[in-house]
């Protein structure tokens, strides 16, 4: 099968519910062209006209699109906008792309930058924080842009969607060669899969060749929002240098005949799959939401890594829980259910100062040389641990010993 460009398209499955979206709102898109991830990122859902043809807006969201200037445009692949309600507003997926006035109230303690990544910046695009690593910012272009993003300061800027240019890789690729500490990498951006395969290959070649980089991330939702981007050529080249994957899957929704093909692709790659999950508020904050979609990414050998709590970014108070909620589900995933699909909860500390794990506090305190812990059914148990002092500080008897 061949696009309308004349390339070769590997065959690609196409659920029942968005070949109708095809037929009726892209009526002039072949198969092909469908599954040419370059047709959709060239025919993405942007403006105000677009977006009123395919959904009925709200006036809260219409109002927003018309007043939106700068970086975080509007910007939807047709495959990902055919998984959204079409009339209600309130639908998860919907609630993430497109934008609401409540985008532009900037809360107490919100910022462009809450975590300090523009601090860190040793040369541009390269993010130096933790001893070892680094975040290597490859691009400012995402073929879907979330309402949320951490970097919505930086990304899709007016313009062009500003991309980096290979001259500031070459200024990171320089630090990389110097800083012999460095032993694991992170390209984000941006989406680096949104990068065409010889140009994203350069890059990972000349990483490759720095001795002391032992370890390379690719922080990506392109196989979420795009899964057609995942052709067999790119599952190769990946596999190829070893890297491994950190997905953003949102919703259980997403978890469809498409994105399971991208996963199956890259896991028969033997390209290690994460996922990470921004905790959403009326989105996936729910324990059974989060639950489906834990196990789903289990079905399709993508291993739950992170739930972070959302980033304080400027106009993000819509979208934020509070953190108790995140704990909450923590401790409804624990012991309820596999082990594997249990991430840890995390909050990226504003200022520059890391994730920071949160769990659930299982210590109860101490009775003699026991240990009192809770286990997941509120149980307590004891532990002989005559050497220690955990717990000693707590009203063992009191708090159920």
């Amino acid at each position: 099968m061949r696009g309308r460009n004349g390339r070769p398209v590997h065959r690609f499955p196409i659920s029942e519910a968005s070949n109708a979206f095809r037929r009726r709102f892209f009526p002039a898109a072949t198969l092909g062209d469908w599954n040419d991830w370059r047709w959709q990122a060239r025919n993405r859902v942007r403006s105000l006209a677009q977006l009123e043809r395919i959904f009925d807006l709200s006036d809260d969201e219409r109002a927003a699109v018309a007043h939106h200037s700068g970086s975080l445009p509007v910007g939807i692949t047709p495959y990902y906008a055919s998984l959204m309600a079409r009339s209600d507003a309130t639908e998860a997926l919907r609630r993430t792309h497109l934008p609401v006035m409540g985008e532009y109230l900037r809360a107490p303690g919100e910022a462009d930058d809450p975590l300090g990544e523009d601090h860190d910046t040793q040369v541009p695009g390269l993010v130096h924080r933790y001893p070892d690593r680094v975040l290597f910012l490859t691009t400012g272009f995402c073929s879907t842009y979330c309402r949320y993003c951490t970097r919505s300061r930086m990304v899709g800027e007016a313009g062009g969607e500003y991309h980096f240019s290979v001259g500031q890789w070459e200024q990171a690729l320089a630090y990389l060669r110097e800083h012999t500490e460095v032993r694991d990498v992170l390209l984000s951006g941006g989406d680096p899969l949104t990068i065409h395969d010889d140009k994203l290959e350069w890059l990972l070649s000349r990483l490759r060749e720095i001795p002391h980089i032992e370890f390379v991330r690719l922080g990506s939702k392109v196989p979420v929002v795009l899964p057609m981007r995942v052709t067999k050529d790119l599952a190769r080249m990946l596999r190829k240098h070893r890297v491994w994957l950190s997905l953003h899957f949102t919703h259980p929704n997403e978890l469809t005949t498409e994105v399971t093909e991208a996963c199956d692709r890259l896991a028969d790659a033997g390209i290690p799959l994460g996922s990470q999950t921004v905790l959403l508020k009326g989105i996936n904050d729910e324990l059974e939401t989060m639950k489906r979609l834990m196990h789903g990414l289990l079905m399709r050998r993508v291993k739950p890594y992170y739930i972070y709590q959302c980033d304080p970014i400027s106009g993000s108070a819509h979208f934020r829980t509070p953190v108790e909620k995140g704990l909450e589900i923590i401790a409804g995933l624990r012991g309820h259910t596999t082990g594997y699909a249990v991430p840890t909860y995390v909050i990226d500390a504003p200022g520059g100062g890391g994730k920071i794990p949160l769990i659930p506090d299982p210590v109860v305190g101490r009775d003699g040389d026991d240990l009192l812990l809770r286990n997941f059914e509120g149980g307590v148990f004891r532990y002989p641990d005559p050497a220690g002092s955990l717990g000693a500080d707590r009203n063992a008897r009191g708090n159920g010993g």
